[in-house]
């Protein structure tokens, strides 16, 4: 029953995992994107002298991190390590307080746009106007990924508890045949003597030399 239950947390925890890489895959899309169309309304000349677009590389960052955490936690998920399963609680917990400073800080501080530079690109403007528009839809999403995060971490809680597979704590069975071997009845402990070959029987042979002596 043990094995059963541990089997299904990690299939669960392995598809709850997935849905913090798809945010992160749709992040990464949208910020090449966002580099892509940088790069071809820039001239080249006018480059040099223009400051960098930091929103990009900024939304680009969340993105490698989240997918980063995903494959730690399929690994956890999969080898149910202790050390494993608390690298990736780690991560997950470090990225919702991550996000509830910057939504404690866009809340609560009025100005927080002068906390960041001016984005030349005017993607920054863009991103915050869409999010001004669909607001109860962004809201949600955002709900949803921190659910999804601590039900993350609530999984992984669980098959920390629940340990490894037992099986898996050891070799496999031919190294542990000989410790086995005696318990088993009329075993003979089979002897191997290196000599040379001998061939013919000697008894046969004891007895073709009386022959011989007898007929002379």
């Amino acid at each position: 029953m043990a094995r059963m239950v541990r089997s299904f947390i990690q299939s669960l925890l392995k598809l709850v995992n997935s849905a913090i890489g798809m945010v992160g895959i749709a992040m990464i899309l949208y910020a090449l994107w966002m580099i892509r169309d940088w790069q071809r309304q820039m001239d080249p000349v006018v480059a040099p002298n223009t400051p960098p677009p930091w929103f990009m590389y900024t939304f680009l960052c969340p993105g490698v991190t989240l997918c980063v955490i995903t494959c730690s936690g399929h690994i956890a998920a999969e080898t149910a390590s202790g050390c494993c399963l608390y690298c990736y609680m780690v991560f997950v917990f470090l990225s919702l307080i991550l996000e509830a400073a910057v939504t404690t800080d866009v809340f609560l501080n009025h100005n927080w746009e002068q906390d960041f530079p001016v984005d030349p690109s005017g993607n920054f403007r863009k991103f915050k106007d869409f999010v001004k528009k669909n607001y109860e839809i962004c809201k949600w999403i955002g709900i949803l990924v921190v659910c999804v995060q601590g039900l993350c971490m609530l999984l992984a809680m669980i098959l920390k508890a629940l340990g490894p597979h037992p099986e898996r704590c050891y070799d496999s069975d031919d190294d542990y045949i000989p410790d086995r071997v005696p318990l088993l009845k009329n075993y003979v402990q089979p002897s191997y003597v290196v000599g040379d070959p001998v061939y013919g029987s000697k008894n046969h042979s004891w007895k073709v030399r009386i022959n011989d002596k007898g007929s002379r």
